[in-house]
């Protein structure tokens, strides 16, 4: 039993009088490390490169295509896009890159997301650091207090995202144009296109609130067939909830680095048909 005299144990964290007396910060013998240091290299990398290319404001439509990152462009200082995503709500008065307009809503979704939540606890904040490895922090809150109290506001972003992603496949369904607006073709970067509208909508449909709001709430599944139905199928895309999140991020990350390729002439969108 654990006294409370041993100095290791009142050094704060979960190392208390009232834990089991180890001596040693953690019984692992893995290198347990490895996850949250890559998952904090690769949240890193990704909110370097997302920041460069929102405040670029440059090189993000490519007719037919236009960047992820930038859709819909909401803007009067956006680029013209002849039956894309272009609506001059903002006039003149706003002065910097559109992509910030927009990019509150589905980067608010990731940030609040279940699944990234313990991604950057974890890799950012060590909090905890990995299973079995003691919280080094002398407090704990969890999400009780401001701001992270604000985490669940998720279901809402939720609602902006599904809004969003059907703008995504707007542009998706634009993509099978040429560069002179005419329908029935289609490039690589249609491919790219579709495979990251397939991943975006895959992340979030498996999302914790789809979830909960297509079948939480249901007392007998017996007497609602088709949204227990439904809450199958989502509860089988939230099994593979982090896989999704990963793959959708690495996706628009592609996808908005296509169009800027082929914006600024460093690469000419191969054309199939």
């Amino acid at each position: 039993m654990a006294t409370g005299t041993e100095p290791h144990l009142n050094s704060g964290g979960v190392r208390t009088g009232t834990r089991a007396a180890i001596a040693a910060p953690h019984l692992r013998t893995d290198r347990w490390w490895l996850a949250p240091a890559a998952t904090a290299a690769g949240l890193l990398a990704f909110i370097v490169y997302s920041t460069w290319r929102a405040f670029a404001d440059a090189h993000y439509y490519a007719s037919p295509y236009v960047s992820p990152f930038y859709s819909p462009c909401l803007a009067e200082r956006c680029e013209p896009m002849p039956g894309g995503p272009n609506w001059a709500i903002f006039g003149s008065w706003w002065g910097i890159s559109p992509a910030i307009i927009i990019l509150i809503f589905p980067l608010g979704f990731r940030l609040t997301c279940y699944y990234y939540r313990k991604a950057y606890y974890r890799g950012f904040w060590a909090s905890p650091p990995a299973c079995a490895v003691a919280e080094p922090h002398k407090k704990y809150t969890g999400e009780t207090r401001f701001p992270l109290i604000l985490q669940n506001i998720h279901r809402y972003f939720f609602y902006a995202a599904i809004l969003v992603a059907g703008i995504l496949t707007y542009d998706t369904v634009l993509a099978f144009r040429n560069e002179h607006h005419e329908w029935g073709h289609m490039g690589l970067g249609t491919v790219v296109f579709l495979v990251n509208i397939v991943l975006i909508w895959a992340y979030t449909v498996s999302c914790h609130s789809c979830r909960h709001i297509v079948g939480g709430r249901l007392k007998h599944f017996s007497k609602h067939p088709v949204r227990y139905r439904m809450w199958t199928w989502v509860g089988k895309l939230n099994a593979r909830h982090m896989q999704l999140a990963w793959a959708s991020l690495v996706s628009v990350a592609l996808a908005d680095f296509y169009v800027y390729l082929v914006a600024s002439g460093a690469f000419d969108d191969p054309r199939f048909f």
